[in-house]
């Protein structure tokens, strides 16, 4: 019989959990260690099963220190070991960022190259599911801010898949932020998708009149408003960044170069954003190819709330985005 090359349907969390147990059966030296990964199957379920599968050495459950138990992925990777780090949620990763900061990201030029941490480091990120203000924050601009790391978004079921072989790969340390509200995503998966280009930005939809760029739990934001802006006879291009750090400046300039307005669209606050970077690079970069100011569009500057109503509020919407991409335009 031959291999079917039907795509397969799944979801977001499946498909993390396919690219785990890939990653744990093909070497040996890989493990997944963090909060309850093991016998709860993951606080989101995305490690469920794996415990049963690869056995306690290889899926580790942790104390309740991501201090400790990120410390500890460090000096495995120093080790030779490729761990995987699960934190349960990107506000959570503040109690190790001492270990991120510190250690994971400068030990390689500390040493003189000598000493490279090729660990990686998962976490939840985002809001939309109403869990208030301690579990619901986008920080991953904060990382994308240190030098000696890597910084991935996944927005897709192809990228979720697709994005921790090439990670764990790499040499530097590597940051995959997985969006709250993705992992019930469902949709077709190509057999033939293969590994992801974590140095390049996506296009997730071209366009000819203004671009609209964005990562993770937003990008479905993005092109919903561009389906509203092309019922008005508005061509959106839609950029999906993919890796935040780096920072693929050539596809977000060359884009604004072909559409001449761009829209910026961020779930975190907007002070000192992702969002306030990729709009100095495009000034930098792009600037007189702009025939209008460049938008952004963030989440508003409190603490999430907790309330349905206002989280919906405070958060980037299809709206919002339309409405800024109509004042570039207009």
């Amino acid at each position: 019989m031959g291999t079917s090359t039907k795509a397969a349907t799944t979801t977001y969390r499946e498909a993390l959990r396919e690219a785990l147990r890939e990653a744990l059966a093909a070497d040996e030296r890989v493990f997944l260690m963090g909060e309850d990964v093991g016998r709860y199957g993951g606080c989101f379920g995305v490690s469920l099963g794996l415990l049963e599968e690869f056995g306690p050495e290889r899926v580790r459950d942790t104390p309740l220190s991501e201090s400790a138990f990120v410390g500890a992925g460090i000096g495995a990777a120093l080790a030779g070991m490729r761990p995987i780090v699960e934190i349960m949620t990107v506000n959570f990763s503040l109690l190790a960022l001492d270990q991120i900061l510190n250690n994971a990201a400068t030990l390689l030029h500390m040493s003189g190259g000598q000493l490279a941490v090729p660990l990686v480091i998962r976490m939840t990120t985002g809001a939309g599911r109403q869990l208030a203000a301690q579990h619901s924050h986008s920080l991953e601009g904060w990382y994308a801010h240190i030098p000696g790391i890597r910084v991935l978004a996944p927005a897709t079921l192809e990228d979720a898949r697709h994005m921790l072989a090439p990670a764990l790969a790499d040499p530097d340390p590597v940051l995959i932020f997985e969006h709250g509200s993705l992992y019930n995503l469902s949709g077709e998966l190509p057999p033939s998708a293969g590994p992801a280009d974590l140095d390049h930005a996506a296009i997730r939809r071209p366009g000819t009149d203004i671009t609209l760029i964005t990562y993770g739990g937003s990008l479905s934001k993005a092109l919903a408003a561009a389906d509203e802006l092309a019922a008005e006879g508005i061509d959106a291009e839609v950029i999906d960044l993919r890796t935040l750090r780096p920072l693929d400046v050539a596809a977000i300039t060359g884009s604004v170069a072909r559409t001449h307005r761009a829209v910026v669209v961020d779930e975190a606050w907007r002070t000192g954003s992702l969002a306030a970077e990729v709009s100095a690079r495009i000034a930098e970069d792009a600037f007189y190819e702009l025939d209008a100011p460049v938008e952004r569009v963030c989440s508003a500057e409190v603490p999430m709330p907790y309330a349905r109503q206002l989280e919906e509020a405070a958060l980037p919407q299809t709206g919002d985005i339309v409405a800024a991409a109509h004042r570039a335009v207009d």
